[in-house]
């Protein structure tokens, strides 16, 4: 049995080239930007507490603050900042997901019509997009209640509410679950990316009706999609890494004329006064600029040949799920 997964690894790079290349820049800027939402990730904001003093030891003599001098609460002033900032968070996090979720959309919208149209795309699948960022968040609940469980109970066994003999091992036992969850996550996220999104395009429907067809697909041609996991896995890691020194390369390159240009102010008016600090300045956030810019660039190609990847894959495993049959023929003819 021939693994598709193997064979489409030519004709992704060859679909990827007649798409990209000859290169047209409003082409390759609108492919950046989907670049940025679809290939970029989100975390979770973290905040660091000092301890104004230190704990004192066996022989330190005993602090001679009363405890009712401990702040024992937020204060009032402070909790309606903290409220508002945590739903400002929250907005931007719901707003770039679903902006995420879109994107998919457009991207594949994109390749399979070999146009790139923001606005058309987006007008017609941004209803699909809220149906995708829902499904994300939804099976991604069980993860994050895990893991806030779980350093809670890292937390509680450190401020000694809990019994560390009970709680490490209840600890490990969470550590497990986590990393098999993670996982599972991934393996579903990864799957609903690449294949439910092309079948949500191709049915016009919603997110558990085509994940359904998937499974449907997946229970006949499992090892299909098992090596497609695999070979994905292995393509998105190296193309990561060429990705990488792509742009490090042009950033080497870029950081040549910023160097020259700072060695010139420097001997004209130095760094000390205050229009040489403005110019460095300037030239450092170009250069930043400049290098993600290229940054961008990059990824959208790595992107493009990545969903090209699993666009050929889908539609040799399931014809009838194929988006892109002109552009498989022309390809292999």
């Amino acid at each position: 049995m021939a693994l598709h997964a193997l064979q489409n690894v030519d004709d992704a790079l060859e679909a990827t080239r007649s798409f990209l290349f000859p290169p047209r820049l409003g082409r390759w800027l609108k492919l950046a930007l989907i670049a940025f939402f679809v290939g970029g990730g989100s975390g979770l904001p973290t905040a660091q507490f000092n301890a104004g003093s230190s704990i004192p030891g066996p022989s330190d003599p005993p602090s001679s603050a009363p405890p009712g001098d401990l702040p024992t609460s937020i204060p009032d002033d402070v909790l309606p900042l903290l409220v508002a900032g945590a739903i400002l968070v929250v907005l931007v996090w719901i707003v770039l997901g679903v902006i995420g979720a879109t994107m998919e959309f457009v991207l594949i919208e994109s390749l399979r019509q070999r146009r790139v149209a923001l606005r058309e795309y987006i007008g017609d699948r941004w209803r699909q997009g809220l149906r995708l960022f829902g499904f994300r968040v939804l099976i991604g609940l069980p993860i994050a209640a895990l893991f806030i469980g779980w350093v809670g109970l890292f937390i509680a066994s450190l401020a000694g509410v809990i019994d560390p003999v009970i709680a490490f091992p209840t600890f490990l036992v969470g550590l497990a679950a986590l990393i098999l969850l993670g996982i599972l996550f991934a393996i579903v996220d990864t799957l609903t990316t690449v294949f439910v999104v092309p079948i949500m395009i191709a049915d016009d429907g919603g997110v558990l009706a085509a994940w359904r067809r998937l499974w449907a697909s997946i229970r006949v041609a499992w090892k299909q999609y098992l090596a497609y996991l695999l070979v994905a896995g292995l393509l998105g890691i190296a193309a990561g890494l060429l990705g990488s020194i792509v742009t490090g390369v042009v950033a080497i390159g870029l950081l040549l004329p910023v160097a020259v240009l700072a060695a010139v102010v420097y001997a004209t008016v130095t760094f000390a006064s205050t229009i040489g600090t403005v110019i460095l300045a300037l030239l450092v956030v170009v250069f930043l600029a400049a290098v993600f810019v290229v940054w961008l660039l990059v990824q959208a190609a790595v992107v493009t040949y990545l969903r090209y990847y699993a666009l050929l894959v889908l539609g040799d495993v399931e014809p009838s799920l194929d988006l892109i049959p002109d552009q498989r023929a022309a390809i292999r003819t």
